[in-house]
């Protein structure tokens, strides 16, 4: 869902005459919905039973995701991206809670490591096939194909089996309210900071009511009987080092999504299906390496392997931030690579310690609380990433736009596309075409080194913690332990 609709958002910003702060919230009204109901999905799965969950999740997604074939206004779909992202909550945490479920712990990481790889390849699935549909249709037929893959889910849940409800009391509604308000209002805050301003009200009171709704939650669980997320959990050091890998590697990769995508097809013009064709080289990478990473894990240990990942990560990034328009492919298929290598060493380790510190009756929490980590990166890298673009392309494109009208210079200071267009139309300023382009490729630049110091200060940080464990190089399997 994600990947596809990130190469279908130039499309979508001319259809809909959409600026890059809604493009931004197509994006990520999805993120906030799916992010706020993670832990109470999973905390419902495992209370009511993970298959009727899964259901009715899938259900939902279709749903919205019909929906939009019938609007014609960004706000609508900007409110139906918000809905399919309900749906997804109950989805994720379901897929991964019921794969801990039914391997065994001696065969467990490497089904994570599979799921893994298999979630990077819906990415490729996504990038290739909306790349192919755009070539011949609207932007609309990407969620027609979303429509029909829903389907074919709901058929195949069919073969998950049943697994017993952990009958331990009551869902806890207090704490899953809680904190649906506590990841939605941080998440909001996150996303409407660079377009209103970091010290707007708006923002102000979104991480207020933030850090009030955070505190209260874990007040709350810490003396509930049935708690949907015990605080203590994260003295578990493989737990929260996990987490921590979790969100930065997502930051950096959601964020170069989001950028990446606008180079290859507004700078480079590959059309859709040639952008998603060069993005190959990373989810070859990421499915390849993903199922092998446990054994590396037991040779290597944590620490070393989950090290390499991020410094892949990290280089990938730095050769990304070197583009050009004149940059040949090899240079792409280079960094593409490391990064999906960076993923398969860096993120399914660190999942697997994640599901191994919690029990198996809170196998669906434990899912939820990877999801939301790996979500709140996500929504981080296009806010934070995306706001260091726009700062920077808006700083440098403004003089060359201010020898245009009020609303043409306006326009080319919210769309690289809109600023392209203006500049290839009769009468155009001389030198706005290198001055737009040249603009974005600063922007990107400074967005993928702001990349490069989130991978590694997030490395640094939970392979801190990690290293105060005594268990630490016994990876994941040792983590109960911790």
């Amino acid at each position: 869902m994600m990947t596809s609709l990130m190469v279908a958002v130039p499309d979508i910003a001319t259809d809909l005459r959409a600026s890059e702060s809604e493009l931004q919230w197509v994006v990520n009204a999805y993120g906030v919905t799916f992010a706020g109901l993670l832990l109470v999905s999973g905390a419902i799965g495992d209370r009511l039973g993970r298959k009727a969950v899964l259901v009715g999740g899938l259900t939902i997604f279709g749903v919205a995701s019909a929906g939009i074939l019938i609007v014609d206004d960004v706000r609508w779909l900007i409110a139906l991206r918000a809905v399919a992202g309900v749906g997804a909550s109950a989805v994720m945490p379901m897929t991964l809670s019921i794969i801990s479920h039914v391997f065994p712990p001696q065969e467990r990481g490497r089904a994570i490591g599979v799921w893994s790889g298999v979630t990077v390849g819906g990415g490729l699935i996504g990038l290739l096939t909306a790349g192919g549909l755009l070539e011949l249709f609207s932007w609309r037929s990407v969620f027609v194909v979303n429509i029909g893959l829903t389907v074919a889910a709901l058929l195949g849940a069919c073969a998950v089996p049943r697994q017993a409800r952990s009958g331990a009391g009551r869902v806890d509604v207090g704490g899953g309210v809680l904190s649906v308000i506590a990841v939605a209002a941080l998440v909001f805050g996150i996303l409407r900071g660079p377009e209103a301003g970091w010290d707007a009200a708006s923002v102000l009171v979104a991480f207020a009511v933030a850090v009030g709704a955070g505190i209260a939650f874990a007040w709350w669980e810490l003396g509930h009987v049935n708690p949907v997320l015990d605080p203590r959990v994260f003295r578990v050091h493989a737990l929260t080092s996990g987490s921590l890998i979790i969100a930065a590697e997502s930051l950096a990769m959601f964020g170069f999504f989001f950028i990446g995508l606008q180079y290859l097809q507004v700078i480079k013009e590959y059309s859709p299906l040639t952008a998603a064709v060069a993005m190959l080289p990373l989810a070859v990478a990421a499915m390849v390496f993903s199922p092998v990473v446990p054994r590396v894990v037991t040779r290597w240990g944590y620490r070393p392997t989950v090290t390499t990942g991020m410094a892949m990560i990290a280089v990938g990034l730095m050769v990304m931030s070197r583009l050009s328009i004149s940059s040949g492919y090899t240079p792409i298929a280079i960094g593409t690579f490391l990064l999906g290598a960076g993923i398969a060493f860096a993120a399914t380790p660190a999942t697997e310690a994640i599901m191994a510190a919690l029990p198996p009756d809170k196998q669906g929490v434990a899912s939820a609380l990877n999801d939301v980590t790996r979500e709140l990166g996500g929504v981080l890298g296009i806010a934070m990433l995306g706001s260091i673009f726009n700062d920077v392309y808006r700083s440098n494109v403004g003089a060359a736009a201010a020898r245009l009208p009020a609303d043409l210079a306006t326009a080319t200071k919210d769309s690289t596309s809109a600023g392209l267009a203006i500049a290839s139309a009769p009468n155009s300023p001389s030198g706005l075409t290198a001055a737009v382009v040249n603009s974005f490729e600063s922007a990107m630049s400074a967005a993928m080194l702001g990349g490069v110091i989130v991978v590694v200060a997030g490395a640094i940080l939970a392979l801190a913690i990690v290293r105060s464990s005594r268990h630490s190089d016994a990876g994941p399997q040792g983590s109960d332990g911790a």
